[in-house]
């Protein structure tokens, strides 16, 4: 991720893979039983035991209609929605196409694979959660083997004091408690491809646009987070 003044860009894939995005989710035979189906104006790549899903339907500017859909007895139902749904100042982009630092959020579907934040993890909450604690980064560093993980300064294996203005700079976490108070990973580029860009999550809202996540606002996120599952293989996916 980058920043854009104060705003963020924005862990065990799911099971298929969704070529869209390149993210590993499983043996490349699973791809035949890939479905697509339109949920809320959104194209979403259903794997093989995906029961939840939350779509990002872009708007104007960087607005977005954002919802979150369960499949119950055989048909989805939509169970949150907001109007008020973020994505990066940069606009879409296919994601292949993505490079690090352009304020852009990857098109397609993708894994909602663990979640982080501000908080004590929630007794329901089901997701591999860390807390945020001092001298936690996302690691945006292009030379780390790290690149594109969560990771303390203390561990080392990566450049944490570089600037946030340059190329290699990681995210430090703790400089967001807004929009990082509930932050939910996403499986983008989980396998390392250098300069596609690091650290697309779900997040809080921030005062305007993201600088490539996805951000809805904290009542959303709150409900969210004690509803994802990993068992139903939850994804993301994000359109036109």
């Amino acid at each position: 991720m980058r920043k854009l003044g104060s705003l963020p860009v924005g862990l065990l894939v799911g099971a298929l893979v969704v070529p869209v995005l390149g993210v590993l989710l499983a043996p490349t035979a699973a791809q035949a039983a890939v479905q697509h189906q339109r949920l809320g104006g959104v194209r979403v790549a259903i794997a093989p035991g995906t029961r939840q899903v939350v779509t990002v339907d872009h708007g104007r500017g960087y607005h977005a209609r954002i919802a979150f859909w369960t499949k119950q007895q055989g048909e989805w139902q939509r169970v949150l929605r907001s109007r008020d749904g973020r994505i990066g100042y940069g606009g879409l982009v296919a994601p292949r196409k993505r490079h690090q630092g352009t304020g852009t959020t990857p098109l397609g579907t993708t894994t909602l694979i663990s979640a982080f934040g501000r908080h004590p993890r929630g007794d329901s909450w089901s997701l591999p959660y860390r807390r945020i604690k001092t001298g936690d980064y996302w690691v945006e560093d292009n030379g780390s083997r790290y690149y594109n993980r969560y990771r303390n300064k203390a561990q080392g294996g990566f450049r944490w004091w570089l600037p946030a203005s340059n190329e290699n700079g990681s995210e430090r976490l703790r400089d967001f408690p807004v929009q990082y108070e509930f932050s939910i990973v996403t499986g983008y580029n989980h396998a390392q491809v250098r300069h596609r860009g690091a650290g697309i999550f779900l997040h809080v809202n921030g005062s305007g646009a993201t600088a490539g996540c996805v951000s809805a606002p904290r009542s959303f996120l709150k409900r969210l987070m004690w509803r994802l599952d990993p068992a139903k293989v939850p994804v993301m996916a994000v359109g036109r």
